[in-house]
């Protein structure tokens, strides 16, 4: 039998996650996730890719949505009165023009000394109207290309399996970001397959593989790049035409609540859409 077993929400995109022991699953995903983003002087978003030092901050926030702390080591802590009605400012995510509601210059002056270069925090406005896109299309917040993100604990298993057939040390859940993680699945990447679940009064479909970029890299406990893994081990095995897979994204189709413990049922199955190529 599949349950949850880890549920993690992401208020702030970029900085470290929250987790619950269940949350409301929005048309968005989980509630908050990705309703903050991070951006420089001209709007465009931050990413551990490029700042790493993203990971150092926990954000926390009310169930209403309506205060926001972050907090990072040597720098304490900073709280924010959400804006929600605020003048929107333009605003740039892979190149997606998009509208973001400034939460002012504490929290702009706060990160920017965290970071060490000029930030601001944007909000994701009421009126945002993202489509993202795959086999089933739906919406999100600041998150890179779906609402939700699901990985197997069978899928790390067999990763951390191969990277230490390498004579590296296995890597933590947190370093892919997932938001729902999934254990019972005996076969690795199962996930791949599902396409619709039911968890609990929600349903989820099957968007697309998720593709895994320089953030697994970066150590998230440190804020800083850690070697080669897991792409170096990933390229070998989960290397596609469309880049390195590992996990899959939904959308949500029935919004409702999720908690640790739900069972997951796979009320539909499908082929992995992802062709790997020989190592």
């Amino acid at each position: 039998m599949a349950t949850v077993v880890e549920l993690t929400y992401y208020p702030v995109k970029g900085c470290a996650g929250v987790p619950a022991s269940e949350a409301a699953v929005t048309p968005a995903g989980l509630a908050h996730d990705r309703s903050f983003m991070v951006v420089n002087e001209e709007g465009v978003f931050r990413t551990q890719r490029r700042d790493p030092r993203l990971a150092l901050i926990r954000p926390g926030i009310d169930a209403a949505g309506e205060r926001l702390t972050l907090r990072a080591p040597d720098h304490g802590e900073v709280a924010v009165d959400v804006d929600t009605t605020g003048v929107r400012r333009p605003v740039d995510l892979f190149g997606t023009p998009y509208r973001g509601i400034d939460q002012g210059d504490t929290a702009a002056e706060w990160l920017t000394a965290v970071l060490g270069t000029p930030s601001r925090l944007v909000r994701v406005p009421p009126e945002h109207d993202r489509v993202t896109d795959g086999r089933t299309p739906g919406t999100a917040g600041w998150a890179d290309s779906g609402a939700l993100h699901v990985l197997s604990r069978s899928s790390l298993d067999l990763l951390n399996q191969k990277i230490a057939e390498h004579g590296a040390q296995p890597l933590a859940m947190n370093r892919f970001r997932p938001n729902i993680v999934i254990d019972g699945w005996e076969v690795p990447h199962t996930e791949d397959r599902a396409r619709h679940l039911l968890i609990g009064d929600t349903g989820l479909a099957y968007a697309k593989p998720a593709m895994r970029c320089a953030v697994t890299l970066v150590d998230q406990e440190r804020g800083a790049k850690a070697g080669h893994e897991p792409i170096r081990t990933l390229a070998r095995y989960r290397r596609a035409a469309v880049g390195t897979v590992f996990g899959a994204k939904f959308s949500v189709l029935r919004p409702g609540k999720v908690a640790v413990g739900d069972v997951v049922d796979v009320t539909e199955w499908g082929e992995s859409e992802a062709q790997f190529m020989r190592p």
